[in-house]
């Protein structure tokens, strides 16, 4: 192993144990007793079991990760991807080609991880503690066509990326960056209209006192929509979520029917109102706009190392191919992608509170809002004593009793 494989190795090691590190402070932070704002909600029961649910969920992510980890360590050290690297070459196929089918066979085995991880999590943990909706056929059909829609849209991506670093010189990176931002944009466009009716049903909201008071609360502040919608959430879980898609005019607010189900009106006003204070303080812009940096920062870093010689040999591998150095910076990237989601997890956490702030000035629901938050933690048995250093690197949400707190201020 030469120095440069050594500091990879270092690096990639530290990412993993800071990770663990950090998730096993989280378990060691869970209290007796529920925190005081939550207790007119949160039962003694449902208490103990948001604490037996974040328990069983982080015990098997440090398990699933040290597998990942692990077998990553054992493939690398043993020159596995030097072998795979002949093996694709025995086709004698162009190098695109073979790209494609090296990069195939590494990402299915990353999808089968993820699929066995997938299938123990839902019908194992999710199952236990009742959220678990999703039959397996359900499942299956979910998992094929995820499949479909990858080799449809993402097999053609990857493919383009291999072509313009194969032959664009040094200016590919600026073609890969302007292909991922032209293929996002066309993605936000599609997915309601052809991409989330293949995995769930979406129905209008009839008529009635909250249709009414949606539209009577959007005119209010200039929020222009094209339709309301219920999905059918509950056919895979009993978790609650509200969310829009679409651009302009042509938004769709689209509610779980869960939601529905477990909230009265002027709580669904006010969890509404703080997704349309999204909008309206440009939020979702701003992060397209972060977002588009942040890939084009990717592909200058990865137009600088997909090439590296050093970097090859730190790997075991003896040619140099635009295919294999595609994998190895995704692995290069995984512990710089730590540092920037800090930046980026403490903005879309600002961005919360703002969310929350715009939802008490423009409906004065400040009761309704808290409420709905302390229901829908306690139906998702949300942690609510996480520690602060896993809060810093993996919350895109301040900690619900945080958010409880500055509601509060706000009144």
């Amino acid at each position: 192993m030469n120095s440069i494989a050594l500091l990879i190795l270092i690096f990639i090691s530290l990412e993993f144990i800071f990770n663990t590190f950090a998730a096993i402070m989280n378990l060691k932070n869970l209290h007796l007793v529920a925190p005081e704002p939550v207790r007119d909600v949160f039962t003694k029961s449902e208490y103990k079991k948001s604490q037996e649910y974040l328990r069983h969920n982080t015990i098997f992510e440090l398990f699933t990760e040290s597998v990942k980890f692990f077998i990553l360590l054992l493939f690398w050290l043993t020159g596995g991807f030097q072998v795979l690297d002949k093996y694709v070459t025995t086709f004698g196929m162009p190098d695109i080609l073979s790209g494609l089918i090296y990069i195939g066979l590494i990402l299915s085995a990353y999808i089968l991880l993820g699929l066995l991880s997938s299938i123990y999590s839902v019908f194992v943990i999710e199952e236990k503690f009742g959220f678990n909706k999703t039959k397996p056929l359900l499942f299956v059909s979910d998992f094929l066509k995820t499949i479909i829609l990858f080799l449809l849209i993402g097999m053609p991506i990857i493919f383009l990326i291999l072509w313009f670093f194969e032959y664009m010189g040094n200016l590919a990176w600026v073609y890969c960056w302007g292909l991922v931002v032209v293929t996002s944009i066309f993605i936000q466009i599609v997915a309601p209209i052809w991409i989330m009716p293949l995995f769930n049903k979406f129905t209008n909201l009839p008529d009635g006192s909250l249709k009414n008071k949606i539209f009577e609360y959007a005119k209010e502040v200039g929020f222009e929509f094209k339709n309301i919608q219920i999905m059918d959430g509950s056919k895979r879980s009993s978790k609650s979520n509200a969310f829009f898609t679409g651009f302009g005019k042509n938004k769709k607010i689209a509610f779980f029917d869960t939601m529905m189900k477990d909230h009265p009106e002027d709580e669904i006003i006010a969890v509404l109102a703080h997704e349309i204070g999204h909008y309206k303080l440009k939020h979702i812009f701003k992060a397209t706009l972060l977002s588009i940096v942040n890939s084009g920062i990717i592909f200058l870093m990865m137009s600088l190392v997909i090439k590296s010689q050093v970097i090859f040999d730190a790997f075991y591998i003896e040619n140099i191919s635009i295919y294999a150095g595609f994998i190895i910076f995704g692995i290069l990237y995984s512990p710089i992608s730590l540092l920037t989601s800090i930046f980026s997890n403490y903005y879309s956490r600002k961005n919360e509170i703002n969310a929350d702030k715009w939802s008490i000035e423009t409906t004065g629901l400040v009761v309704e809002l808290s409420e709905a938050l302390k229901r829908l933690a306690r139906n998702n048995l949300v942690n609510l004593s996480p520690h602060p250093l896993y809060v810093f690197l993996n919350y895109t949400h301040p900690p619900l009793i945080r958010r409880l707190e500055i509601i509060k201020k706000n009144r």
